[in-house]
């Protein structure tokens, strides 16, 4: 029998989806040790606040992390893979082992959203509503001496890469700024959406590629939106910084993406599934979530090793 979507048979295909698994192997872990990817979802209907939840890069051990009535979002991993940092709305920034005990609240602003850690682990960055801009703040990771760094511009969520503290800018840009200042230090020349963008991109490790999410044109025909009129719809973009490349469509109605340690592979939902993309190949494995509907409102966190 053969596959009509690909035109391949079933031992062909099982090879092709052979290889594409191989492409993650490098980053799952040692000793066959699961490497789990932790996202936001809800239960199949949409009841219920956002959650946590946790499943394996091979589809296994599908574990809520969180509870209650109010949602959790945006989880970031320690980089040493065992400890996560998330939001909950009302609450603040809070902190839990990598299977969901040890929860500890680090903050208490119920807005601060978009936790990240520098490299060594002894911190965090996160931004906080101020006046009528988001504005970055550093703390410990224990929770303690959060400190607004009074030199940076208004921000999108940050990322701590090897290279620095990285924000997105609220003109599209983004930036390199002192982590104990907020000065900048360097600007990309991005060109992310500012509009939807500044809260779903990503940058990956050596800060030579970007991604977000931002509008893009109306399917042909489509007039569901009432008064004849297109829908508007989203897309994941993909942006060489490097090369000063313009972003470029990756893939149609996706959340925001989060890179592997290495860089190599992105993390992202489409389709109700999560998603695992080769950057350089643009090989695809997806994984479903069973009775969990992935969100695209944050971005999936792939556990480093």
């Amino acid at each position: 029998m053969v596959d009509r979507l690909t035109g391949r048979g079933p031992r062909l295909l099982a090879v092709a989806l052979a290889a594409v698994g191989l492409a993650f192997a490098s980053t799952a872990g040692a000793a066959g040790q699961p490497q789990w990817i932790v996202f936001t979802g809800s239960p199949h209907g949409g009841f219920g606040a956002e959650q946590i939840f946790r499943i394996s890069v091979s589809g296994t051990g599908l574990k809520q992390l969180t509870s209650g009535k109010a949602p959790s979002s945006a989880p970031a991993f320690s980089p040493d893979g065992t400890s996560i940092v998330f939001a909950r709305l009302g609450g603040g920034i809070y902190r839990m082992r990598v299977d969901g005990t040890g929860l500890r609240r680090l903050t208490t602003n119920g807005r601060d959203g978009y936790p990240t850690w520098s490299p060594d682990g002894r911190q965090i960055a996160f931004i906080r509503p101020v006046g009528a801009g988001w504005k970055v703040f550093v703390m410990s990771a224990s929770g303690g001496g959060a400190r607004r760094l009074p030199q940076a511009p208004a921000s999108g969520r940050p990322s701590w890469t090897p290279r620095g503290l990285v924000i997105v800018t609220t003109d599209g840009d983004l930036a390199r700024i002192d982590p104990s200042s907020g000065r900048v230090l360097h600007r990309y020349g991005a060109l992310i959406d500012a509009s939807i963008g500044l809260t779903a991109a990503a940058v990956s490790p050596d800060v030579s590629t970007a991604t977000f999410v931002g509008p893009r044109a109306p399917d042909p025909g489509d007039k569901d939106c009432g008064d004849n009129l297109p829908c508007q719809h989203y897309a994941l973009y993909i942006e060489n910084l490097a090369k000063h490349k313009s972003p470029q469509l990756l893939v149609k109605n996706a959340g925001p993406a989060s890179f592997s340690r290495d860089g190599k592979s992105l993390a992202y939902v489409a389709q109700n599934k999560i998603v695992l993309r080769v950057a350089a190949s643009g090989k695809t494995t997806a994984i479903a979530t069973g009775k969990v509907d992935p969100t695209t409102s944050t971005p999936p966190a792939w556990q480093p090793r």
